[in-house]
């Protein structure tokens, strides 16, 4: 990947030059080394220049000025395109600036994105006031790019004041974007058994916004009845944040119903966090830093040499049921730390 000089790729970022912002979020997504290093050197510089993304601004932020990160999440068929490009296109002739991080999962051949984000929200990727950037999963837990975050700040960096965070809605990636995001949106179907499925999910437990979507034609009713299900289920769930409930709404991406509601209920949800939100966002960068920590030095013990070598004969040995896993563990951890001379 051939780069500009770092001054001009961060001035380029800054003023919102497509090119170049996709080149840096390119940057920031790389696993090569010498990569790594030059995105650290892009972050830093970028908070330097000031902006919503430099959580270390003296005094802090005004949390009117902090741009609006929203999680959106739902199982295969909900609609999510069609919700985020019809909630996307809303916004922007509204005056906003969105960017759609995307997350795809990963192809398991090549590695790639396989959902084609651009091809799915043809018109949004075409309003010169929104930007979409398709990330495939590379395998991390939970369906969320190790990288959204640092994707985050990039395009905050460039001007854009709404960031909407999709995920494939699998697993754990509920609680991984709702760890990145000011709101988090879940939507549902009506009449699929959701509404016993998102409770054993936890779901109601991280969502701070529920939509139920495809509220349209002969489906409206049922969604009305599931929003009934669904509001009696939360009042016996202990909210999550005592300034904040999970309201429970109806929607249509394909028609634009009920999206107005769904976007005031963002904004009423940061309200009610005031100046909380930036107490928030630092402890979800607390929780990063830390989540880093643990994956790098997960990768250092699987790319040493001696406990590479060890771990295939006690992955053997663990299979075979003759090692407690535990053992093999510290066995790992033991010749790592006496290779690194601890």
């Amino acid at each position: 990947m051939r780069l500009p000089p770092m001054d001009e790729l961060v001035a380029g970022v800054r003023a919102g030059k497509r090119a170049l912002l996709a080149r840096a979020i390119t940057l920031v997504e790389s696993t090569h080394p010498d990569h790594m290093t030059l995105a650290q050197e892009l972050l830093r510089a970028l908070a330097a220049a000031g902006g919503d993304s430099d959580p270390q601004a003296e005094g802090g932020v005004d949390s009117a000025r902090l741009t609006v990160r929203v999680g959106i999440t739902g199982v295969p068929g909900v609609g999510k395109s069609t919700f985020i490009e019809r909630l996307g296109m809303d916004l922007c002739e509204q005056g906003h600036r969105v960017a759609v991080l995307a997350v795809d999962p990963s192809s398991s051949v090549r590695g790639g994105s396989i959902l084609g984000d651009k091809t799915r929200m043809g018109e949004l990727s075409r309003h010169p006031r929104a930007y979409i950037r398709p990330s495939p999963t590379s395998g991390s837990l939970g369906g969320v790019h190790r990288r959204t975050r640092e994707s985050m700040r990039v395009v905050e960096a460039a001007g854009y004041d709404v960031v909407l965070v999709e995920t494939v809605g699998v697993g754990q990636s509920e609680t991984a974007v709702a760890g990145m995001v000011d709101t988090f949106v879940v939507l549902m179907l009506a009449g699929a058994g959701d509404e016993l499925q998102g409770i054993k999910k936890g779901i109601l437990e991280v969502a701070d916004v529920l939509a139920i979507n495809k509220a349209d034609g002969d489906n409206a009713l049922r969604a009305r009845q599931a929003r009934s299900r669904y509001a009696s289920a939360l009042r016996v769930v202990k909210p999550a944040d005592p300034r904040w409930r999970t309201r429970v709404l109806t929607c249509s991406g394909l028609e634009g119903a009920g999206l107005d509601g769904v976007w005031q209920t963002v904004r009423d949800h940061r309200a009610a966090l005031g100046s909380h939100l930036q107490d928030k966002r630092r402890s979800q960068d607390l929780a990063w830093m830390w989540a880093l920590v643990d994956g790098e030095l997960l990768s250092q013990v699987r790319r040493a040499p001696q406990t590479r070598a060890l771990s295939e004969e006690l992955a053997a040995e663990v299979q075979a049921g003759r090692l407690p896993p535990t053992l093999a563990a510290w066995q790992l951890l033991d010749a790592f730390w006496m290779e690194h001379g601890s």
